[in-house]
């Protein structure tokens, strides 16, 4: 695993930046096998990315017929509730971009039963090259909770433990509600991972995920994929990190 720490003015430029890595993680994947798979991210700073990948500047960068879009996780609500990930998505930048219908596959959250829609998830992974007996992403963008959550795997949830299976549903208890997310088994064998902080409220957690905290205290401490590890901060949520770490 290659760990690359990033520290930007702001969470405009972290978004900017994180631009630039996905252009060229989709380009160098199309030139090697003619598809760029990528899971996405909720979150206020994701959302600013996939503005930017929308706009003239960045959309003319990428043959967006060779994407196919994934995401990591999704609440359980139907595909046009506010707090939906793949609304937000697809309203902030999949709306504007010539993908085909058929490339974008969101997690059905509004089903009754999420166990099965997690299976059904699992079975649309499958199409992805399989690389050590698991789907493998070209990249995975990811952010991280005040607690230290990442995706939906959050703080003495079950799927902290999931040795095999790549999608879980689950409940989490502190938030009294359900979700669907990618395990950790799945994202650890992606090409690459982009972790998103910004915000000074993310800056005593990010000290301890990345410095003085046990290892395995929080979630986000268990992203150590097999491949390159970006983390790409503001220097608010950097603040309280030693200064060796961040030069």
């Amino acid at each position: 695993m290659g760990r690359a720490i990033h520290i930007f003015n702001d969470a405009e430029a972290v978004s900017l930046a994180a631009a630039e890595l996905v252009v060229l993680a989709a380009n160098q994947a199309i030139e090697v096998r003619g598809q760029f798979y990528i899971a996405l991210s909720g979150g206020s700073t994701p959302k600013r990315l996939y503005q930017h990948l929308a706009s003239d500047v960045y959309k003319q960068q990428i043959d967006w017929q060779k994407v196919h879009i994934y995401f990591g996780d999704e609440r359980s609500v139907p595909p046009e509730h506010p707090e939906s990930n793949y609304r937000m998505a697809r309203e902030a930048f999949l709306d504007q971009l010539p993908i085909p219908e058929q490339q974008i596959h969101r997690m059905q959250g509004e089903q009754v039963d999420l166990e099965k829609a997690a299976a059904e998830y699992a079975e649309l992974l499958q199409a992805l090259p399989i690389c050590n007996g698991l789907p493998q992403f070209d990249l995975i963008l990811l952010g991280m909770g005040d607690d230290g959550h990442t995706a939906s795997l959050f703080p003495g949830t079950v799927a902290l433990a999931e040795k095999k299976k790549t999608v879980v549903a689950q409940t989490v208890p502190q938030l009294n509600t359900q979700r669907i997310t990618l395990s950790y088994p799945v994202i650890n064998n992606a090409h690459q991972v982009m972790l998103l902080v910004a915000g000074e409220s993310k800056a005593s957690r990010l000290e301890e995920v990345l410095v003085s905290a046990p290892e395995g205290r929080y979630p986000v401490q268990g992203i150590k994929p097999k491949g390159i590890l970006n983390w790409l901060l503001d220097r608010n949520a950097a603040s309280k990190l030693p200064r060796m770490l961040v030069a």
